[in-house]
């Protein structure tokens, strides 16, 4: 279900509208949390212009590899956490699903504070998050 959560946010970005004469660059990097590298997540960029298309990909392992639009970008991650499971329907021999929360306070990913600047060519931009 996790690759199912990822995926989906993933057709999300790609289904954003783009402009074609824009400029891409590859931005590499890797996500740790307290010093620890995210085992998967997601990591989506929002052109600042307002008129540039999102991209994102998954974070595995701690790494991830996207192509985006040169410029200024703010970032979304996002750690999905198994909570648990529940049932689809209430019978007792209702099949089961994943729930999931969000590991990362607002500030990295609805509400995020994080930015980064791609250049033409590849860039390397590594994000070294915390939580309490």
């Amino acid at each position: 279900m996790l690759g199912k959560y990822c995926g989906l946010v993933l057709c999300l970005l790609v289904c954003v509208g783009c402009a074609p004469d824009a400029k891409i660059a590859r931005m590499r990097g890797e996500v740790t949390i307290n010093a620890q590298p995210v085992e998967r997540g997601s990591i989506a960029f929002f052109p600042v212009d307002g008129n540039t298309k999102v991209t994102g990909t998954e974070i595995v392992a701690g790494k991830f590899s996207s192509e985006i639009p040169v410029g200024e970008s703010k970032v979304e991650i996002r750690v999905p956490r198994k909570t648990g499971t529940k049932k689809l329907y209430d019978t007792p021999d209702s099949p089961t699903q994943d729930t999931f929360e969000e590991v990362l306070p607002e500030k990295y990913n609805s509400k995020t504070e994080l930015r980064v600047t791609a250049k033409p060519g590849t860039n390397q931009q590594n994000f070294a998050l915390t939580t309490p």
